[in-house]
């Protein structure tokens, strides 16, 4: 196998662990602030069945996760799933499980805030909702950006967990370039660590942009 060949297909698998990195967190942020609300809501049995949803999320393997909602829908009611139920249940496995965790930042940067922003707002005349939109949730992002980072630079690495209900991403990509009988043997995990790398790098720089804008919110 050539070094052009093993790159591209390096960069063919990477193509699917960016797919899976992009649509994560296109549904997992904003998932986890509804799951925030839920998790604050007066309504005693959705308080209830959040509670338990981010805990099972939180004390269960990512790995294992995926393999219930991929095996689940024929184990426990005999649904035949779409030809492309692997992909999709590698992006609804890992959005439900970083919403569960970034319902928990959002919960640890809003109850930071102090509540005399609230009391003010209310004698300014603001409604609830224009309170949390316009002065609660801009502070929420700005100090919450650390954390957010962490989790997402966590997830450019868990995209190869994805193996495990047979998606080929980068990772898997490597192992099946390793183990070819023209392999060029480790050389191929060298690159995608190196690519796994650069991805990381970029998505660093972007986040703290992103939280240098935000700098005017103290």
């Amino acid at each position: 196998m050539t070094i052009q060949t093993m790159v591209t297909l390096l960069g063919e698998g990477f193509l699917t662990t960016l797919a899976i990195f992009m649509l994560t967190l296109v549904g997992s942020l904003p998932l986890g602030l509804l799951v925030y609300f839920g998790k604050k809501s007066r309504i005693l049995p959705l308080r209830w069945a959040v509670n338990v949803y981010i805990s099972i999320m939180r004390g269960t393997p990512l790995i294992l996760q995926l393999m219930v909602v991929y095996f689940g829908p024929n184990l426990l009611f005999g649904l035949t799933p779409p030809s492309n139920w692997r992909f999709l249940a590698v992006i609804v496995g890992f959005i439900i499980n970083y919403a569960a965790y970034f319902a928990e930042i959002y919960r640890g940067g809003i109850e930071s805030i102090p509540v005399g922003q609230y009391e003010a707002a209310e004698v300014l005349g603001y409604t609830k909702y224009q309170t949390f939109v316009k002065i609660i949730l801009p502070q929420m992002i700005k100090r919450v950006m650390p954390s957010v980072t962490n989790e997402v630079i966590t997830l450019v690495k868990d995209t190869s967990l994805a193996y495990v209900i047979g998606v080929v991403e980068m990772f898997t990509r490597a192992k099946q370039i390793a183990v070819a009988p023209d392999s060029p043997g480790m050389l191929a995990f060298v690159v995608a660590g190196v690519i796994y790398y650069v991805f990381n790098f970029i998505v660093t720089v972007i986040m703290d942009r992103v939280e240098k804008k935000l700098s005017y919110y103290q």
